[in-house]
């Protein structure tokens, strides 16, 4: 069976046109201009990503208000977060990183608005979830580093896998800082869940070029046609997710499918454009030598 006669469901790319260089070249730029994003955020801030008050301590606060979101934050004098309307109701939610709940009471008195509920975080109790979510993210990527380097026992497949997952993360955290995004127990989640997509696709190419029949071209676009339809049906539902919840109002919920769709995105370079390279240096020169 050759190349020439696996169907037609998804576009061929002929990687015989490029090296394995040009192949890296792109998933390794996006790469470094994300990992400097977080750097220069990190020398500006402190935090190379924006913390929400889940970990920084804050107030939410819900209200009821006629105004738009942006009115609402501009007749309150405290520093506003954000300022989320619950769908079919004349509530919003308002966030802020203030705890001082008496300058916060007075001034939605003073703008006219009722306060419904109020809940606060402490700072400390912040900082405490900052450092388990950080933990959490850390031994889910070593854990699944050390079982990828247990099932193929050899360096370079293995690290291609890992290089691939650790793109699929970076990249995502950075765009975060680029459209606003605060880290939250929701993009936690999402990034945690990226990880296992990311291992997924990746583990699924590396088994078809290095343990199945047929030449390397061939192994790829077989795996591609699984790897790849599964990749764009994900990006689909988390778009659709996304998109559904912002207009329902629910909390989480687009946070959550924003990082996704970012992640998967990335994924689809990292794994047929940074994996493959590093895959096919290893079976045409690496294994040689």
């Amino acid at each position: 069976m050759s190349v020439t006669d696996l169907p037609d469901r998804l576009p061929e790319i002929d990687y015989t046109k490029y090296t394995n260089r040009q192949l890296a070249a792109i998933p390794l730029a996006v790469l470094g201009v994300s990992l400097l994003i977080l750097a220069g955020w990190y020398v500006m801030n402190g935090v190379p990503v924006s913390l929400g008050i889940v970990f920084t301590g804050g107030t939410e606060v819900q209200i009821v208000a006629n105004d738009s979101p942006s009115e609402i934050e501009s007749n309150l004098d405290f520093q506003v977060d954000s300022v989320q309307p619950v769908r079919g109701s004349d509530r919003y939610i308002v966030t802020t990183q203030s705890t001082n709940t008496d300058q916060i009471e007075q001034s939605i008195d003073s703008a006219g608005y009722e306060e419904i509920s109020k809940s606060e975080t402490a700072a400390s109790f912040g900082a405490d979830s900052v450092q388990l979510a950080l933990m959490g993210v850390a031994v889910a990527f070593v854990g699944m580093s050390l079982i990828v380097f247990v099932l193929f026992r050899t360096f370079v497949p293995s690290i291609a896998v890992v290089i691939s997952a650790f793109s699929d993360i970076v990249i995502p955290v950075a765009l975060m800082n680029v459209f606003g995004i605060k880290l939250s127990l929701g993009t936690v989640a999402a990034l945690l869940m990226l990880i296992g997509y990311s291992v997924d696709s990746d583990i699924l190419l590396n088994n078809h070029i290095l343990r199945r029949r047929g030449g390397f071209y061939e192994s790829t676009y077989r795996a591609m046609r699984t790897g790849v339809t599964m990749t764009l049906t994900s990006i689909s539902a988390m778009a659709v997710m996304t998109i559904t919840a912002f207009l329902l109002g629910i909390p989480l919920l687009p946070e959550i499918g924003i990082i996704l769709v970012f992640g998967l995105t990335a994924d689809l370079m990292n794994t047929y454009l940074l994996n493959l390279s590093l895959l096919r240096w290893y079976k045409y020169e690496g294994i040689k030598r």
